[in-house]
């Protein structure tokens, strides 16, 4: 189960809303939706979509510019719908059969122990593999009050903790 919000930044504060994401298909379709709920053009507007405490991502529509985005867990949200949406995008549009194809060779270590290491997340990122950690822009939220530390190391409601970073927890309970 999905649970997505919508906050947008005005003139007076935080706006926060839900969202139906029954007809978004890619990251333009968000961002679109995103500039549609902002009362005037260069407003930033935060959307937030989580899985069933899996992952949650962030995206952040700031007027007309392209959208940033950053995922909490890539490799549990590239396996969701919505989630794939957004690492597909930071990941690149290439064949994902073909890129695990050439992370064969980063099985682990000898006797066949798996060992995480950052570099094989590099390796994966460039191939095209979501990795099982966060993805994406960690400062998307840094000069609203969220440091990019902070965002990482979110794991229980999240979007409470974001909302009450930027001065946006008292609207936060109308999309609860």
């Amino acid at each position: 189960m999905y649970f997505a919000a919508l906050l947008a930044r005005t003139e007076d504060g935080w706006e926060a809303s839900d969202i139906e994401l029954d007809n978004v298909e890619t990251l333009a379709d968000l961002a679109d939706l995103a500039r549609e709920s902002a009362t005037d053009d260069g407003e930033t507007v935060i959307v937030f979509i989580e899985q069933e405490d899996a992952w949650f991502g962030v995206v952040r529509v700031d007027g007309e510019d392209d959208p940033r985005v950053f995922v909490s867990h890539a490799a549990a949200a590239a396996r969701s719908s919505y989630g794939e949406i957004l690492t597909s995008e930071l990941l690149g549009d290439d064949d994902r059969d073909d890129a695990l194809d050439e992370l064969t060779d980063l099985d682990g270590t000898e006797d066949g122990e798996p060992e995480h290491d950052d570099e094989d997340d590099d390796a994966a990122v460039s191939a095209g593999v979501a990795p099982a950690g966060p993805l994406g822009e960690g400062r998307i939220l840094a000069d609203l009050g969220m440091s990019e530390r902070d965002l990482l190391g979110l794991t229980e409601d999240a979007l409470g903790e974001i909302a009450d970073a930027i001065g946006a927890s008292d609207i936060l309970e109308a999309v609860r």
